[in-house]
């Protein structure tokens, strides 16, 4: 929704490749001690996002609704700082995405409440996006489709039976291997992580006016203006 907003507003945006679709790398949780078991017991609490416009800020925003919560939305910033807040007991839901977090769940420090799939109407959308700017589009095209190309071989290879995958994924974020495999396999299915689908775009078009991200809603035009996926070589 945010690209929506700003090519509404004239940005000269443009859609190259999805980034992330539904919402099974977030997760929403509480210290282990805390009585809140699900977000239905959230009544009067709060429960973080990181910042407006965020897709952790859509997706409370549709925790909010489809389970008519009476909970406090509230900024907390990255996943670092919004630990430190939950554990502190400034917020008592937090957000968080993996690799970040999984240690304190294994040692039993904090609890799973949802997912980010749990707000149904994120489940089948693209949330995240791969986005340059017209002149770069216009100018240097051959650079985006190499580098799409490049992009479609890496998630290819993240996804392969060959260790180095893994391997190399665990040393560039700094854990062990059997968290790299823990986090690809449980949080980031190949299918979300897919850059040429992007799904739920009527939903996402319609939202965007709800939420006032865009004043009215996006043609077919406009949306074929905005989205430029370069098809695979």
């Amino acid at each position: 929704m945010g690209v929506l907003s700003a090519y509404s507003k004239g940005a000269p945006v443009r859609v190259i490749g999805a980034e992330t679709t539904g919402a099974s790398d977030l997760y929403w949780y509480v210290p282990a001690s805390s009585p809140i078991k699900s977000l239905k017991d959230t009544e009067g609490k709060t429960i973080a996002y990181s910042t407006n416009g965020s897709s952790t800020h859509g997706i409370v925003t549709a925790f909010m609704k489809q389970y008519d919560l009476k909970a406090k939305p509230t900024a907390t910033g990255g996943p670092a700082p919004t630990l430190t807040q939950v554990m502190s007991g400034q917020i008592d839901v937090g957000w968080s995405a993996p690799p970040f977090g999984l240690q304190q769940l294994d040692e039993g420090k904090i609890r799973i409440i949802a997912s980010g799939n749990d707000a149904v109407v994120f489940k089948g959308q693209t949330v995240r996006l791969l986005v340059t700017n017209v002149q770069t589009l216009q100018n240097r095209k051959p650079v985006i489709d190499r580098f799409m190309k490049a992009y479609r071989e890496s998630v290819d290879w993240m996804y392969s039976a060959d260790p180095a995958a893994l391997q190399t994924y665990a040393d560039f974020v700094g854990i062990p291997v059997a968290m790299a495999k823990r986090t690809r396999d449980d949080f980031f299915p190949k299918a979300a992580v897919d850059p040429d689908k992007i799904t739920g775009l009527d939903a996402i078009v319609q939202d965007a006016v709800a939420l006032k991200f865009t004043a009215a809603l996006l043609t077919k035009e406009q949306l074929a203006e905005l989205i430029q996926i370069p098809p695979r070589q």
